[in-house]
């Protein structure tokens, strides 16, 4: 007795000092432990969003794929799968599982013994633990501080708070974190849609998601899915019927379909996305762009964005056909080169190039012929597609390089298909329907030459569409925002904005003939015309029309080289243009966004825009982070209608032009789209619309920007390292195409009117050809309507009085016409004058001989 007394008394004081020594290990490691107070708060990364507004997804920025969703909003089916799968007695334990721990224990000794992983017997509260608040090393002392950590939040937080955290955290493959985003990804569906076979599946996943893919690892995914289901039936959470039914189910996700069918989660970014995103960050920060769940409204049209890719895509390739030759394949398959058998699908698909380049297709000459060569065509059926060699025998010829000024020389026309085409080389192709014929396919190329094009409503500032380059997965430079280059004569409305400003009318006399500008090096620059004609005295509309540099320079210089500098900054084409003669006809740099919101003001009244990509950014909570319109208007909430007035909005716009002299502009840039050098567009299309061409010297840059009464569009054509686009490839032959087309298509369905003409202007008759007032019935083309401040309308028989270098003022015609574009600076120039032109001094503003020649 004594023996077994004495076994006993040390067995206890065994186990008291084995609890003590227990209590004092726990003791020690919850010292420094972190807080879980802090999970009070946490917000965990979520995506940010961007629509459009009509609801459309655009774009997604996050590093971790996360839609939040409330414990309150997540179907029970979904906990009961989770909670079946990881923590049978989550709502019974109080952080720990005993039973569980001791079952594992057990199953691990099984395990080690037959050389098997061991698992683990985290609780779901544990995982958020090790999750939020520890590192995952696998260590005992670890594993003491999480069940230390895990009690403490048990008392901390309720069930369906952890539950919550860990639904919404855990990583569950493919990019996907949560159970809202990994519904969406594995099958396209919200999480009150799911079925259990999918619940359960998705259930499956978090011990570790690559062991488990739907598609590598089907079995395997399938076998571990219906040990979740039978969990789920254990539990009572399932019948036998529902569990019969769910386990007969295949495992078939939407990773199952084919990359080229699947729905279309995660749109690429192109130039209108990719912007937003570069501005967000600029603005709020990487951290809360990516993970703080904003979500933004674009003021993108996709519409019109997709109209503004098609046409931009549509001239650059034209002009790529008539000038510059073939480019040769875009990459090779080698295997069908050296003749190798391979699938050719496969191999395409696995070709990295552009493919956002609709409607144009990917394909690969699978054989050559006489006439021509056989294709295989990316997502289109069979392999016996043609191209006819008629079809590009007249544009295919051979690059031999650049010379020294950069101008491109072309080989001779190829003979043959096999001048143009070997097995194996990826091309672009695109399926044409011509009247009456047969649908074919027709190589395309992507041109070297890039452009922009940029849409924006006039009134608000909101841009309606971008594409800042041919594709956006070859160059995401956006040459809309990103590339500063010289407008040319796209400037010089800014520069006749001055002159009407500062005493002139559209019908003043301007001189149009040589002038010697001295420059600070002791040169003499001599500006030219694009046409090397001039003109003698011609009306200041004639010369916006025909875009004359001899008359720009003389108004500019009379006007000031300050004035028309103050004009610029304050319109932002410049932030700060020096006072040179050259920036007058367009030498500096602007951007195309930047060039076509000052148009914008024009046609807006005169009225001060800041375009913007976004109309409005909230944060995770609904809160609104910014607001492009933020103008109040306690009107507007009214919840019901009680006769009162309909609710009034200020407009805050600042005036940046008087509204008659912008309207007095806008009807001069009409000119320029009935007479002018974009006279096509008052051909072509059955609205009004006005703009101005753009050509730098050696015909580097090429634009146009114009408008209709709500809609302002502008676009530009160019190498990304600037060089000669070609003999006459001006503004009006390669951008006012763009526009024409884009603008048919949006007006399509929109209302067509007239420009709006502010009170203060008066719409008189007169002769185009030399300014003089006529009878408001008199009829011909030579007579047009002009607008007039009400207080200098001319008497009918007035014209222009006074005599400038030996001109006299014409009542005849002071011009021939002239088609040719007059754009370009005529001549390297980088200073102003060091005297000045050879011209009379300026008269005082408000003499009576305003109307003389300058």
């Amino acid at each position: 007795m004594r023996l077994i007394g004495g076994l006993f008394a040390l067995a206890t004081y065994g186990l008291f000092a084995g609890v003590l020594a227990i209590a004092g290990l726990f003791w020690w490691h919850s010292s420094g432990l972190p807080s879980t107070a802090q999970l009070k708060t946490y917000e965990p990364p979520v995506i940010s969003r961007v629509h459009s507004g009509d609801g459309k997804l655009l774009a997604e920025f996050a590093r971790e794929r996360r839609l939040f969703t409330p414990i309150d909003e997540i179907p029970d089916l979904v906990k009961s799968a989770f909670i079946s799968a990881e923590d049978k007695n989550f709502y019974e334990h109080q952080g720990i599982d005993g039973l569980g721990l001791v079952k594992a224990m057990i199953d691990n000794v099984m395990r080690y013994q037959r050389g098997q992983r061991l698992r683990g017997a985290s609780t779901i509260t544990q995982q958020v633990v090790k999750t939020f608040l520890l590192s995952g090393e696998r260590a005992v002392t670890r594993k003491i501080r999480e069940a230390i950590l895990a009690k403490r939040l048990e008392e901390a937080f309720s069930k369906d708070r952890i539950l919550e955290l860990y639904l919404n955290q855990i990583f569950l493959g493919a990019r996907a974190y949560g159970v809202t985003a990994a519904a969406d990804l594995y099958f396209d569906k919200k999480m009150q849609d799911l079925a259990p076979h999918e619940a359960a599946y998705l259930a499956a996943l978090p011990k570790a998601p690559s062991d488990y893919h739907p598609v590598r690892q089907k079995e395997r995914a399938t076998a571990r899915r219906d040990y979740v289901l039978r969990e789920m039936r254990e539990n009572g959470y399932l019948t036998d019927q529902e569990y019969e039914a769910a386990v007969a189910e295949p495992l078939v996700t939407v990773l199952d379909q084919p990359a080229e069918e699947r729905a279309d989660k995660t749109p690429d970014l192109d130039y209108f996305s990719e912007e937003i995103r570069r501005e967000l960050i600029e603005e709020l920060g990487e951290d809360k762009v990516y993970g703080g769940g904003l979500s933004i409204r674009a003021t993108v049209d996709p519409d019109l964005q997709r109209l503004a890719r098609r046409v931009l895509q549509q001239r650059l390739w034209e002009y790529s056909v008539e000038n510059r030759g073939y480019l040769g394949p875009i990459a090779s398959i080698k295997e069908l080169a050296e003749g190798q058998p391979v699938d050719w699908r496969d191999a395409l698909r696995t070709v990295r190039i552009p493919r956002d380049v609709e409607p144009w297709r990917p394909a690969v000459v699978l054989s050559v012929g006489k006439s021509g060569a056989t294709i295989g065509v990316e997502g289109v059926d069979g392999d016996k597609h043609t191209l006819a060699f008629s079809d590009v025998k007249d544009w295919a010829k051979e690059r031999k390089g650049y010379n020294r000024d950069g101008v491109l020389s072309l080989g001779a026309l190829p003979k043959g298909p096999a001048d143009v085409w070997s097995t194996g080389d990826v091309i672009y192709v695109e399926e044409v329907a011509e009247e009456g014929a047969k649908p074919r396919w027709s190589m395309r190329q992507i041109p070297e030459v890039n452009g922009a094009l940029v849409a924006i409503d006039p009134h608000t500032g909101r841009v309606l569409a971008m594409q800042g380059g041919f594709s956006h997965q070859s160059s995401v430079f956006n040459r809309a925002t990103q590339a500063a280059r010289q407008p040319g004569s796209a400037f010089k409305p800014f520069v006749y904005a001055a002159a009407l400003e500062n005493g002139y009318k559209p019908n003043s006399i301007v001189l149009d003939a040589p002038v010697s500008l001295p420059q600070v090096q002791g040169e003499v620059w001599k500006p030219k015309n694009y046409s090397g004609k001039f003109y003698g005295p011609s009306p200041l509309r004639w010369g916006l029309e025909k875009s004359q540099n001899l008359m720009t320079v003389r108004i500019a210089m009379d006007v000031g080289l300050e004035q028309v500098a103050g004009y610029a900054q304050r319109f932002g084409v410049y932030d700060d243009m020096p006072p040179l003669v050259s920036y007058a006809l367009g030498a500096g740099e602007t951007t195309l966004m930047k060039l076509t919101a000052s148009y914008a003001m024009f046609v807006n009244g005169g009225k001060l825009i800041e375009p913007t990509l976004i109309d409005r950014i909230q944060d995770r909570h609904g809160g609104t982070v910014f607001r492009h319109d933020d103008r109040i208007c306690a009107e507007c909430r009214a919840e019901t209608w009680a006769n009162q007035a309909e609710p009034f909005v200020p407009d805050e716009g600042v005036q940046v032009l008087d509204p008659v002299t912008a309207y007095q502009v806008v009807s001069m840039l009409e000119g320029v789209a009935i007479r002018g050098t974009a006279s096509s567009l008052g051909k072509n299309l059955d609205f009004p619309v006005a703009g101005k061409t753009g050509t730098t010297n050696e015909a580097r840059d090429a634009w146009f920007v114009g408008f209709t009464p709500d809609l302002a569009v502008g676009c530009f054509v160019g190498f990304d390292n600037p060089r000669t686009l070609g003999a006459r490839m001006s503004g009006g032959r390669l951008c006012a195409p763009v526009f024409q087309r884009f603008m048919a298509g949006a007006m399509k369905d929109r209302p067509k009117f007239d420009f709006r003409k502010p009170s203060g202007v008066t719409l008189a008759k007169v002769n185009r050809r030399n300014g003089c007032r006529v009878s408001d019935g008199a009829e011909g083309d030579q007579f047009i309507w002009e607008a007039f401040r009400n207080d200098s309308v001319p008497p009918v028989g007035a014209c222009a009085d006074g005599f400038v270098g030996g001109y006299e003022s014409q009542t005849g015609d002071a011009f021939s016409e002239v088609g040719d574009e007059g754009d370009g600076l005529g001549g390297a120039a980088t200073g102003s004058a060091a005297g000045g032109p050879r011209l009379p001094p300026r008269p005082p503003r408000g003499a009576p001989s305003l109307g003389t020649i300058y």
